[in-house]
């Protein structure tokens, strides 16, 4: 199915006027979605005792989580639901085929969605406990279960999406930093790209993050067979013997510009996202400064503001330069950077 997931930097725009957080969970979000006769057979799975099939569904689907967010979206904007009279197999559109649940149902709005991560926002508490009450009541009608124990409620800061939301500003909050932190520089291209991804997600809050892992991002599979090398090296001691190839790995790994600047940018990645700054929520009444940088392979700007005569970062990008945009001379690089960033 096709059905629109909403993004997450936008899911964590415009929070500037916000006093108070719920941030909800749902408990066993997508086993309260029925299967449908063709689902269930096509989901079916043989095991020792024979061949079963899932009545709820699970984790895992390839259209699960648009599955949910159409469920959740549904409940919250207009109570429509599907009428017992039509067939749910032939069903193509809920918008067309479903109904009001009840008519004039208002949506509950002060909420944003991510699958089964709910974030309640109100400037005040009179209006967070309606905006709850609603939410509630909404869940019960379309008997969605929430999870007490995951979910935070009446705070002034709370974990949404990874990261750490307030009214001062938004703040990156890995659950695993220390995966992070003490990861070892890679000895294979997979497990070098594992880390940029885990990096992106985050790079919003990483100042001149693709300047760093420009670098990186030239590695290939051929060149991490001198890391291999040398750890091998490392290991066996002084008394272990090489053929010439491996010996000549060795030192190009330990000589080399690009490997030494590729080990620099790594540990130097790795304390930017340790040390992440707060972003601080946009203030249209004050003046928005664009910062940028540029070197030979990637493009950077930073958006601050001026709060008391100290420039606080809003908001960090970069990207790397296309092929065309290589050939820039620096002044026009810089004229890129706050345009296609």
């Amino acid at each position: 199915m096709i059905y629109p997931m909403p993004l997450i930097n936008d899911l964590l725009e415009d929070l500037d006027k916000v006093l108070w957080y719920c941030s909800l969970d749902m408990t066993s979000g997508f086993w309260v979605v029925s299967m449908t006769e063709r689902a269930r057979a096509i989901s079916a799975f043989i095991t020792p005792f024979g061949l079963f099939e899932w009545n709820r569904m699970p984790f895992g689907l390839k259209n699960a989580p648009q599955i949910y967010q159409r469920l959740i979206d549904n409940a919250l904007y207009g109570f429509l639901r599907i009428p017992s009279a039509v067939d749910r197999n032939t069903l193509t559109d809920l918008f067309e085929e479903g109904g009001p649940e009840e008519a004039g149902e208002s949506s509950v709005l002060g909420r944003r969605s991510y699958i089964d991560d709910i974030l309640v926002t109100a400037g005040s508490w009179d209006l967070l406990c309606d905006r709850v009450k609603a939410l509630l009541e909404a869940c019960d009608k379309w008997n969605i279960s929430i999870s007490v124990a995951k979910s935070f409620w009446g705070l002034k800061k709370v974990d949404y999406l990874g990261d750490r939301v307030s009214n001062e500003g938004l703040e990156a909050h890995p659950q695993d930093l220390s995966a992070l932190t003490d990861l070892p520089f890679p000895k294979t291209l997979r497990g070098m790209q594992s880390f940029l991804g885990s990096l992106n997600y985050y790079g919003r809050f990483i100042e001149d993050m693709a300047i760093y892992a420009s670098v990186l991002y030239e590695l290939r599979e051929v060149d991490f067979a001198a890391i291999r090398d040398r750890a091998g090296r490392e290991r066996d001691g002084p008394t272990a013997t090489y053929t010439k190839d491996q010996q000549d790995n060795q030192d190009r790994a330990t000589t080399n510009p690009k490997w030494i600047e590729a080990e620099v940018a790594f540990l130097e990645l790795k304390k930017k996202i340790a040390a992440t700054l707060i972003l601080r929520n946009f203030d249209t009444e004050k003046q928005p400064v664009v910062i940028v940088y540029a070197s030979e392979w990637a493009v950077s700007a930073s958006l601050v503001q001026d709060h008391d005569d100290v420039y606080l970062p809003v908001m960090f990008t970069s990207r790397m330069l296309k092929q065309n945009e290589l050939n820039y001379g620096i002044v026009e690089k810089e004229v890129v950077a706050p345009c296609v960033c």
